[in-house]
């Protein structure tokens, strides 16, 4: 697997956290198999290559789709939400490497997660919550914020906003991965189309098998 197929699968994954993030709130709802991939990505620590955060490329078809769209030529209105999303994401993820304690803090809490993970499974509510939290008590604390918007009633629901929240943080995940693969911001304006080509390219990978 070459450097940018790593990239492409690491922007799968934050766009198609991003995308969820968007779905839930301004539809309540969002795809449980994708929520899970998510949740999963935030529990592996030392991974091979990129494509190990997530398991499979069939769990990140629809991320890929996503990458195929938004870096393509034409961006549909209704995905400005997400890349507005994942823009601030790649923000919050330079801005956490700089912070040694705070990296500690999450790792500590992630492992404690875990153990909430084994008894529950990912999608329990317990484990969306502790996420929630992680989140929320560490980089939720940085002056920059994500700002989500969606409908208020779905957006007032705990649940909902917990699901959000540990989808945001598998975002930070998703981030972290694209930078160690040597993903940079400017790639999204000045590698395009070269990025949403070999997008394309893992995209007819899965359905050639």
């Amino acid at each position: 697997m070459n450097q940018m197929e790593q990239q492409i699968i690491a922007l799968a994954g934050l766009f198609q956290a991003m995308a969820s993030v968007d779905q839930i709130a301004r539809h309540g709802q969002c795809d449980t198999q994708i929520m899970e991939t998510a949740l999963k990505s935030l529990f592996v620590s030392d991974p091979n290559t990129a494509l190990d955060v997530f398991e499979n490329l069939h769990n990140l078809k629809q991320g890929l789709e996503q990458v195929c769209t938004l870096l393509g030529k034409q961006k549909p209105d209704k995905q400005l939400n997400p890349v507005r999303y994942a823009l601030a994401i790649i923000h919050l993820e330079n801005k956490l490497r700089k912070h040694p304690d705070m990296l500690n803090t999450i790792a500590q809490r992630i492992e404690k997660a875990e153990l909430q993970v084994r008894h529950f499974g990912y999608l329990h509510e317990n484990v969306l919550e502790g996420v929630a939290a992680i989140y929320l008590d560490t980089i939720s604390t940085f002056k920059v914020r994500v700002q989500v918007s969606g409908e208020p009633g779905h957006l007032k629901i705990a649940l909902n906003a917990a699901r959000i929240r540990s989808l945001l943080f598998a975002g930070i995940r998703a981030a972290t991965l694209w930078r160690q693969v040597g993903g940079h911001r400017w790639h999204l304006i000045f590698k395009r189309s070269a990025l949403a080509k070999q997008a394309e390219q893992l995209l007819n990978q899965l359905i050639l098998h």
